[in-house]
């Protein structure tokens, strides 16, 4: 076996294992290892510290290398002398072009820098080697428990095919994503000027360049000309050409050696390439993969950069992620006097950034794996969409990098001057929203035998009152049996609408320009639980009803088994929401929304994972959705022709088997094509061992799919908080109105002071004549010290 075996300074077994390992193996070659060897020899010279690599020194399979700001900041605290070579190399530029359909769209304010990767590796070849770190190339590293039992620590670096992660598979647990799109990283030997996004529309399908300079043009270098002696250099480029599987395969690359197809994607995107080829460095199609493990280290091993976890290279973060990850490691190592718990303190340290990157950069990917969607939409907006796919770049956050090219954007989407986006109109039928926000269906379990009382009205009207376009109200019952706890509101009788009528009456009168939505559902299999805050989705302890549903499936183990309706039932039913829809238009309510996700009764005849009939409402998506079709256009039968209905539903289960977001789409052309105004795209709780994939405003990209899919409005909900995120969604045409439900229980007034903390006045919000002296953000204390006027000298 290869390698020097050196005694480990303590068992490798104990927990108390000091943390200042003498002893360090590294496994992997690149950025992040390295810069852990240098960091941790820095720290104590007295160190052993052994780096192998199976490649040569000078290999290396990519090109640039993009650093931010912040991750230079912290090079340069922990080791000037990498950072002093590293900033000699750079190439900093400040735009975005993005070239769509013939148009180009620059974005500045960004803030780059880039070097090639084979020029970084090095300057940490040349920093370890002068700090007296043993770097092994051309060499396999001994097996990882081999060498784990003769160091004190082991660091695998050792990249997303990870070894060391596969050997210890059972420890920590990964989780690899493979996805729908090929890529291929190449280079072209001149510098952009910008970083540039092009889209490619073949007669294949959509292709998509992603190219960044990461070398400058030598001085003397004249692109005009091109002398027949030894040239100047004339700069470097990354240049990744990335489209879906099918469209690869229908270009046929499947078929082509990689030689042809670079010859081919530089053909395609030759204007881009100002005619130069592209070349490779062993450059091979591949597919991302994001690596997710459970576990970082086990005992005094620990993983690091890509074998730990991916981040799509759209968001320019793998090299950032590993030398981060180097800082962190090298940092916990000297505050812990024990290896586990330093080991666990890195791993504490970095995974809520590293998840927070990876859902960053899930999105990003996501967006480009459908960028079909976004191709008709109008120029200015299609660029801002991809400048925001992340979330990390935002409308407020744009219009501090680039307020010019923001402020483009607005006016090509309709926004008067000093209007942010939030604050548009919107109309839905013969109901014009004042502005795009929705205070969400939220539950109050605050009923006595389905009568709203005083707390409805106190809650709807402040929230009413707190400036939103639309108000819903809590899912609604059309019969006893169909509430949720027996502290759900209903329609099902007239001392109800009477009740529901003082509520509509005080939004009409008080809050006026604001609009108040009825949301109308059944329990179905989820019905008969407790009160939220007693034991949410549990049993009562007595007094259950019987529950009904499409399947005869508890929701969970220990909850009643639902009855299957029958022929009879149903049309039952449909008659009990047909009559909950008149009482709620005689109650004066300005919208209606039938609630058919989150596993109610209507939302479990649309999942395959909740109806296992046989008969005409059970089998193919056709027949699961025909009963809530047929409830939906008998509703609409009664509820008057001028206002508008919407469809709340689950536009997946997050669960094996269940609606996907294909199916979403189905469902949602066929509630369209019913007479449906908007789908409100919420995702989920339709069956209990669900797998959500939460994160901020995580529901979008549904809501995104349908809406440039099909044509049509829809709400997007879920983790949407700021009113920035709300902007950025509306701008970018992911979604026409944005409903809000937690952030509307922090703050009823949160449309207000919204309008208030963006200096905005105008018919988008109105201030209630009694609140209007609180329309100014209150004045608080000064934070600010003076500053210096004068220096003396001594």
């Amino acid at each position: 076996m290869r390698g020097t075996a050196r005694p480990a300074t303590d068992d490798p077994h104990s927990p108390t294992r000091t943390s200042h390992p003498l002893h360090v193996a590294i496994i992997g070659g690149g950025p992040g290892g390295l810069y852990a060897a240098a960091l941790l020899k820095r720290l104590d010279p007295t160190r052993d510290i052994t780096v192998w690599e199976r490649n040569a020194p000078d290999d290396t399979f990519g090109f640039g290398v993009v650093l931010s700001d912040e991750t230079l900041g912290g090079i340069e605290h922990a080791d000037p002398e990498v950072y002093t070579a590293l900033q000699q190399d750079f190439i900093r530029w400040d735009d975005i072009d993005i070239v769509h359909r013939e148009s180009r769209h620059t974005s500045g304010g960004h803030g780059f820098a880039a070097l090639g990767r084979k020029r970084l590796l090095e300057i940490l070849h040349h920093r370890c080697r002068a700090l007296g770190v043993e770097l092994r190339f051309d060499s396999e590293a001994p097996y990882p428990a081999w060498l784990a039992e003769t160091h004190d620590l082991v660091i695998a670096a050792d990249g997303v095919h990870s070894t060391t992660r596969e050997a210890y598979a059972h420890v920590f647990r990964p989780h690899v994503t493979t996805h729908h799109c090929r890529y291929i990283w190449l280079a072209t030997d001149f510098a952009f000027d910008a970083f540039r996004f092009e889209i490619a529309e073949t007669e294949h399908g959509v292709m998509q360049l992603h190219g960044y300079p990461y070398a400058r043009p030598s001085p003397g270098h004249h692109p005009s000309t091109r002398p027949s002696g030894p040239q100047k250099q004339c700069g470097a480029s990354t240049v990744i050409v990335e489209m879906r599987e099918e469209v690869w395969r229908a270009a046929g690359f499947e078929e082509l050696d990689p030689q042809e197809s670079i010859e081919i994607c530089a053909k395609i995107f030759a204007e881009a390439l100002r005619g130069h080829p592209l070349r490779s460095n062993k450059s091979a199609w591949t597919t991302f993969r994001t690596v997710v493990n459970e576990r970082w280290s086990h005992e005094n091993i620990v993983l690091l950069g890509d074998a730990a976890h991916t981040a799509h290279f759209s968001i320019g973060s793998g090299t950032k992620l590993a030398v981060e990850d180097a800082l962190a490691l090298a940092a916990c190592l000297e505050e812990h006097p024990d290896i586990r718990g330093a080991l666990s303190a890195y791993e504490q340290e970095r995974k809520p950034v590293v998840a927070s990157t990876q859902r960053a950069a899930r999105a990003s990917l996501e967006w480009f794996e459908n960028i079909a969607l976004h191709l008709d939409q109008p120029p200015r907006q299609f660029a801002f969409n991809l400048l925001t796919r992340s979330r990390r770049v935002t409308h407020d956050n744009l219009r501090l990098r680039d307020t010019r090219f923001t402020e483009s954007v607005e006016r090509a989407f309709g926004c008067p001057p000093g209007t942010p986006p939030m604050f548009t109109p919107f109309r839905l039928r013969g109901l014009t929203l004042r502005n795009r926000i929705v205070v969400s269906p939220m539950d109050m379990y605050s009923a006595v035998d389905g009568l709203p009382g005083d707390f409805h009205l106190v809650h709807l009207g402040a929230r009413a009152l707190g400036g939103a376009g639309l108000v819903m109200t809590e899912m609604v019952c059309v019969s006893p049996e169909g509430r949720i706890t027996p502290g759900c509101t209903g329609l099902y009788n007239g001392k109800q609408a009477e009740a529901w009528r003082r509520i509509t009456d005080f939004v009409h009168g008080q809050a006026p320009g604001t609009a108040i939505g009825v949301q109308l559902g059944h329990s179905g299999r989820k019905g008969s639980t407790q009160l939220m805050w007693e034991g949410i989705d549990e049993p009562l302890p007595d007094g259950n009803w019987p529950l009904v549903a499409a399947s005869p499936l508890p929701y969970k183990p220990g909850n009643q088994t639902p009855r299957e309706l029958s022929r009879a039932q149903l049309t039952d039913l449909r008659e009990q929401f047909t009559a909950a829809a008149w009482r709620a238009a005689r109650a004066g309510f300005d919208l209606l929304e039938l609630h058919c996700a989150h596993g109610y009764l209507l939302s479990g005849f649309l999942s395959p994972l909740t109806n296992r009939r046989t008969d005409a409402y059970g089998g193919s998506l056709d027949k699961r959705l025909r009963f809530p079709l047929e409830v939906f256009d008998a509703i609409r039968g009664v509820w008057p022709e001028e206002r508008p209905m919407t469809v709340r539903i689950s536009a997946t289960d997050w669960a094996e088997g269940g609606t996907s977001a294909e199916d979403a789409v189905e469902i949602a052309r066929a509630f369209a094509a019913h007479g449906a105004d908007a789908i409100d795209v919420s995702t989920g709780q339709v069956v209990a061992e669900e797998r959500p994939e939460f994160g901020r405003s995580y529901q979008t990209p549904y809501a995104d799919r349908i809406r440039n899919t099909l044509g049509i409005p829809v709400i997007a909900v879920g983790a949407i908080s700021s009113w920035d995120d709300v902007n950025s969604l509306i701008l970018a045409g992911r979604t026409d109105l944005c409903a809000l439900a937690r952030p509307h229980l922090y703050d009823p007034h949160w449309t207000l002071h919204a309008a208030a903390e963006q200096s905005y006045e105008g018919p988008g919000v109105v201030w209630p004549t009694q609140y209007r002296a609180g329309s100014r953000r209150p004045q608080t204390g000064r934070t600010d010290a003076p500053k210096p006027r004068l220096t003396l000298g001594t």
